[in-house]
């Protein structure tokens, strides 16, 4: 029995969304963008490696969480950190890098190389303590491999991160030569449609 043309077609269809189903939600896929002090970064997540972590980071982005926060540890040729909630208030300085929300994340190890423009979770020696915190990585730290959740990449603002690292240090409260002379702003985070950067 022949089949109408509209019927073939929307077999075609069918059968196209089933066996490429990514493809029905490429329209779907966002991304964040990072506006700071030196410009802005746009990042790429990796939800099929670490989904309970980038579900996180969205959610605490859309909740404007990280809005006027600030990187707070900067080592030239490893990594920036940031994230923590207590860096909008200049009065916690000393106490800035121990902030987090309230809910902590499990660990998603994965096969990502830490490695220029990666960003991941920031930890204490707890595996499962992974919150609000994270690092963008300044080059590769193979040493972070597989103790770390990686879960996107730097797409867009190469020249920023580059920047950013080069900012001028001094010791942080540990004795660790890692704290920005300048306040290094994360402005913001907004997380938008993958399909409107250019």
């Amino acid at each position: 029995m022949k089949l109408p043309l509209f019927s073939f077609l929307f077999a075609c269809a069918l059968s196209a969304v089933t066996l490429f189903p990514n493809s029905a939600r490429a329209e779907d896929k966002e991304v964040a963008v990072l506006k700071t002090s030196q410009g802005e970064m746009v990042i790429e997540f990796w939800p099929d490696v670490a989904p309970k972590t980038v579900a996180n980071f969205i959610k605490l982005a859309k909740a404007g969480f990280y809005n006027g926060t600030a990187f707070h540890r900067i080592i030239d040729g490893f990594m920036i950190q940031g994230g923590d909630p207590l860096t909008k208030d200049p009065s916690m300085e000393g106490r800035w890098g121990t902030g987090h929300a309230d809910e902590r994340i499990k660990a998603e190890f994965n096969d990502h190389h830490h490695e220029f423009g990666v960003i991941s979770m920031a930890r204490s020696a707890d595996p499962d303590s992974a919150s609000s915190q994270f690092f963008i990585c300044l080059g590769p730290t193979p040493q972070l491999d597989g103790k770390y959740t990686a879960f996107g990449k730097l797409i867009k603002g190469e020249d920023t991160l580059r920047k950013l690292g080069k900012t001028p240090v001094g010791p942080s409260p540990n004795g660790e030569n890692s704290k920005p002379q300048s306040r290094v702003a994360l402005e913001s985070v907004q997380i938008v449609s993958a399909d409107s950067i250019k």
